[in-house]
């Protein structure tokens, strides 16, 4: 079972002058459900090597036992360091994409061509694709093989709209998640603000927040049989 981690390579937050980049709990959960489960893990990123850790996730207060034990992980921490360059990687033997959020995605995922055709390529072979929070973020542009986005019609979760504004950024971000998954076509649907909550349509799954990453990680392993 082989499974491809995609991350983002941005780190600034718009023009606020802030640092962003992915969320580390949204990383390391699915990594350990991921690699409990015995799955050959690639992590890539549009710039490969050491992709940015949002500033925001790595603080005492957003620690979870999956971040603590990826501190105390030199392994994961030389994996992470050492991801492939997206424009290297080909869907060729991959079982499964899964993508962790953060607010960078927004910026680079989003409007990556690799990453477009990385998931339009396992969604053509019906293969699992997850994303999890900002991560939904990635298919802002991705397309079926009917020409119509690939959320057209699809039960889709993502970080919400309430959710943004609780965390100061709505007038920060380049677009809202929930709003663009709505504009293409996806029947957005959500839980509590915070809650972990997790979709399943077809074969992609998503999950709405940093407390869903471990169950959408978990939902992808299921569809693996």
């Amino acid at each position: 079972m082989k499974i491809l981690m995609v991350l983002t390579s941005h780190d600034q937050l718009g023009d606020t002058g802030n640092k962003t980049g992915f969320w580390l709990e949204e990383f390391a959960a699915p990594y350990y459900v991921f690699k409990y489960a015995g799955a050959d893990i690639t992590l890539a990123s549009p710039k490969g090597g050491q992709p940015p850790i949002d500033p925001s996730s790595d603080n005492e207060d957003t620690q979870t036992d999956d971040t603590r034990r990826f501190k105390d992980d030199a392994d994961a921490q030389r994996h992470l360091a050492t991801t492939l360059q997206l424009a290297d990687v080909t869907e060729s033997g991959f079982d499964a994409i899964f993508y962790p959020g953060g607010h960078g995605p927004l910026w680079d995922l989003a409007e990556d061509a690799d990453s477009k055709r990385l998931i339009e390529a396992f969604a053509a072979a019906d293969r699992p694709v997850g994303a999890v929070c900002h991560a939904p973020a990635v298919f802002r542009h991705t397309l079926g093989a009917d020409g119509a986005s690939l959320m057209s019609g699809r039960r889709v979760t993502g970080f919400t709209n309430s959710e943004e504004d609780a965390v100061g950024l709505t007038n920060v971000v380049p677009f809202l998640v929930e709003d663009m998954l709505k504009a293409n076509g996806g029947q957005f649907e959500r839980g509590d603000d915070w809650a972990d909550f997790v979709l399943r349509d077809g074969k992609l799954v998503t999950g709405q927040n940093p407390a869903s990453s471990a169950s959408a990680a978990k939902e992808v392993l299921a569809l693996l049989g």
